[in-house]
């Protein structure tokens, strides 16, 4: 959807945040739900900003390398995740794994050796990797928000994190010279489109979803999405993945599945 959206990748990032808060505010209103102060909100922003930057590096890592390179990179997440979340909540973590973050990581290196896409693609690679640590970033700060004592809604804490990550991206946007308006109303249909599918039935979901389920298992869910998008891409823009990319992501996957499965089984509250 990024990619036939054709709008830069700083735009894209602004208008899929901007718009989710446009659909999400509505019903946060009509319900009267309690939107968050103080510490909290500030800890909302912070976690919106980290989801912002997360939006800005990988889309438009996307500019630069492959869709299949570029969605396994940003899938590390679960790596960082169970790095940070040992060190911040004391989530252990198992041998298995332990092993699995150092083959994920091996599989990145692989990938890293794949020039199919272009000499720029060392930069968008980078740039999905970047993607990937600020998500991480975004994870454990809404867990803490999500699974507290007293958690905050999910739709006023969705509305605060898309608010200050689309503030954070618009003029990052103006800055670079990205145009933010006057786009064809195709393009206008594939932004909705993102906003509605990606945006609020992913991102939003994935809000709710932060209050019962263990961080890195949570992260975990981006599993699929890296084999669903490369053969997207293959069908509908006739990208076929380069040899180093199939390899290193089937191994990149295969070490975030036993991340996964030394994880201890999540409780829900």
């Amino acid at each position: 959807m990024i990619r036939l959206a054709d709008a830069p990748a700083l735009a894209v990032a602004f208008w899929r945040c901007a718009l989710g808060v446009v659909i999400l505010l509505p019903p946060a209103l009509l319900r009267r739900d309690r939107f968050p102060k103080g510490k909290t909100l500030y800890v909302g922003i912070a976690s919106g900003v980290a989801l912002g930057a997360h939006f800005g590096f990988w889309i438009s890592s996307l500019d630069y390398t492959s869709v299949a390179a570029s969605v396994v990179l940003v899938s590390n997440t679960p790596v960082f995740v169970a790095i940070l979340a040992y060190l911040i909540f004391g989530e252990k973590t198992a041998p298995l794994s332990f092993a699995g973050i150092l083959v994920a990581l091996a599989g990145t290196v692989v990938i890293a050796q794949d020039d199919s896409a272009g000499s720029a693609a060392v930069l968008g690679n980078v740039l999905a990797l970047l993607g990937a640590l600020t998500f991480t970033v975004y994870v454990l700060v809404g867990r803490s928000q999500r699974s507290g004592a007293e958690p905050v809604g999910v739709l006023p804490y969705s509305i605060v994190l898309y608010s200050a990550a689309a503030a954070a991206l618009l003029p990052a946007a103006l800055l670079s010279g990205d145009r933010v308006w006057g786009y064809g109303w195709e393009t206008w249909f594939w932004l909705l489109a993102i906003t509605v599918g990606p945006q609020i039935l992913g991102h939003t979901v994935f809000n709710w979803a932060l209050r019962y389920v263990e961080a890195s298992v949570i992260s975990g869910t981006v599993l699929a999405e890296p084999v669903i998008a490369a053969l997207l891409a293959w069908l509908v823009l006739s990208e076929r993945p380069g040899t180093a990319t199939l390899v290193g992501g089937a191994v990149v996957l295969a070490g975030i599945f036993l991340l996964l499965r030394g994880r201890r089984p999540a409780v829900a509250a």
